[in-house]
């Protein structure tokens, strides 16, 4: 006797899913460097956690950093400003801050 399964109705999803990005990690690039240059995978990892908090220092000091090749690290202040509250529509005063931006290098915007 053969088995009849019920078939269930497909419902097609209502918006198209969007194609997943595959994210790198800074332990996927320690692996790399470390493949790459001989290095053990924790060495690889140490030194790029050092350079990220190297960068998180001279950021904290205003300063600019410079990657050749892949852009330009600044910290910009954002004035305070009013703006709406998107719940009530009520008016609300946001307070200066600052952020960190980054401006692709030239290389890479036209290798994109």
């Amino acid at each position: 006797m053969k088995k009849i399964e019920p078939s269930i109705p497909r419902i097609a999803p209502k918006k198209a899913a969007k194609a997943k990005t595959e994210t790198v990690t800074l332990r996927h690039l320690a692996m790399a460097l470390a493949e790459t240059h001989g290095l053990k995978k924790a060495q690889a990892n140490t030194v790029l956690m050092d350079m990220v908090t190297v960068i998180t220092k001279h950021l904290k000091q205003g300063r600019r950093i410079k990657l050749s090749g892949l852009g330009i690290l600044m910290v910009r202040k954002r004035k305070a400003r009013m703006g709406r509250n998107p719940a009530t529509g009520e008016a609300i005063k946001i307070k200066a801050s600052k952020k960190v931006a980054f401006r692709v290098a030239k290389d890479l915007k036209q290798s994109i």
